[in-house]
């Protein structure tokens, strides 16, 4: 039954009733990493599902070829009883502008697995839609893998608009049918997962380790040490930590490493960490809460990206990815 974590409500399967789902009209626009995982686990619970895509999309054939009805976005919107966005965040205020908003049925239900353009009023659905959220927390291939293994990815689940007046028990069928109502489905909403995500992303999992690493590396570099030795102590052996992290949290972690790398993580880790990182990390979040953010992104997707691609040429020539591939050849193991 549902449960509760530090004020968090949490479902599972026997919360959730799947068919609910049953005998609507179901389209999935976008057929990419989280489009293809929704809409497999959901076809084989039973739904009735439609793949709606742009003219010339590279994922047609692929989805014909698993047995989905595939029309262009507007014909797939047409009817349905629920529409789930699963196109990328630049891709769908015009898209939902285009063609959805023309062919939306009334009453229909309109899901996101990311609030982005909701909670930024990019995208703003009429009166009588009901707007819900189900964001897995991993990636499409990883919902797909164990939802097929008899398990599932947990996910987040929000309700932005509810005239119907059940739209969170279609979240919670809908986040159940992929699989999550096996490992718990939590509640939030709309603001508490864009600007969380959003934070999460540039200040520490991204931007913030990325960065991180980076640094070390040159650190070491500049001061003569080898480039291979900098790569392994300052990036390779990062996943060796975050696996610890993730399997039992930092305990875990520093009760598995040496005395002296403990000893080292208390002294050090406050001088990386300084009152100006942590002041950096409040600006970068009033950045995002007041929508700076995104429409710095939202105009760059509109001039094609020049500084998404100017930073990822940067980034792909830099030394620590050479170094990087040349030692990943030593490793065959590593699965790309």
């Amino acid at each position: 039954m549902a449960g509760n974590i530090l004020g968090t409500t949490v479902y599972y399967d026997a919360d959730c009733n799947v068919e609910k789902l049953v005998g609507k009209k179901i389209t999935v626009l976008g057929y990419g990493s989280q489009g293809h995982a929704h809409a497999l686990n959901l076809k084989e619970n039973g739904m009735d599902v439609t793949i709606g895509l742009r003219k010339g999309s590279k994922s047609w054939t692929a989805a014909e070829e698993a047995g989905f009805p595939v029309k262009e976005t507007g014909e797939a919107v047409k009817g349905a009883d629920i529409v789930m966005v699963l196109i990328p965040d630049e891709l769908q205020a015009d898209t939902y502008a285009n063609a959805i908003a023309p062919n939306l049925k009334k009453g229909a239900y309109l899901a996101f697995a990311h609030g982005f353009n909701i909670h930024f009023n990019k995208i703003v659905p009429p009166a009588d839609a009901n707007v819900f959220m189900v964001a897995p927390k991993g990636p499409g291939h990883l919902v797909r893998r164990t939802f097929q293994e008899g398990s599932g990815v947990p996910c987040l689940v929000a309700v932005e608009k509810d005239p119907s007046g059940d739209t969170m028990e279609i979240a919670k069928a809908w986040a159940a049918g992929i699989g999550a109502g096996r490992s718990g489905i939590l509640e939030t909403t709309f603001r508490q997962e864009t600007e969380t995500d959003l934070f999460g992303e540039q200040a520490v999992l991204c931007g913030g380790v990325c960065a991180l690493m980076q640094t070390g590396f040159e650190t070491l570099v500049e001061a003569g040490y080898n480039p291979v030795n900098a790569y392994f102590e300052c990036v390779h052996e990062m996943k060796l930590i975050v696996d610890l992290i993730y399997e039992g949290g930092f305990q875990t972690m520093r009760n598995s490493i040496s005395n002296t790398a403990e000893y080292g993580d208390y002294l050090t880790g406050p001088k990386m960490i300084t009152e100006q990182t942590r002041q950096a990390m409040r600006d970068v979040l009033k950045d995002i809460q007041s929508g700076a953010f995104a429409e710095a992104f939202i105009k760059d997707s509109k001039t094609g990206f020049p500084f998404l691609k100017g930073e990822r040429a940067k980034a792909e020539n830099h030394e620590v990815e050479k170094v990087g591939a040349a030692l990943r050849n030593l490793m065959p193991w590593i699965k790309k």
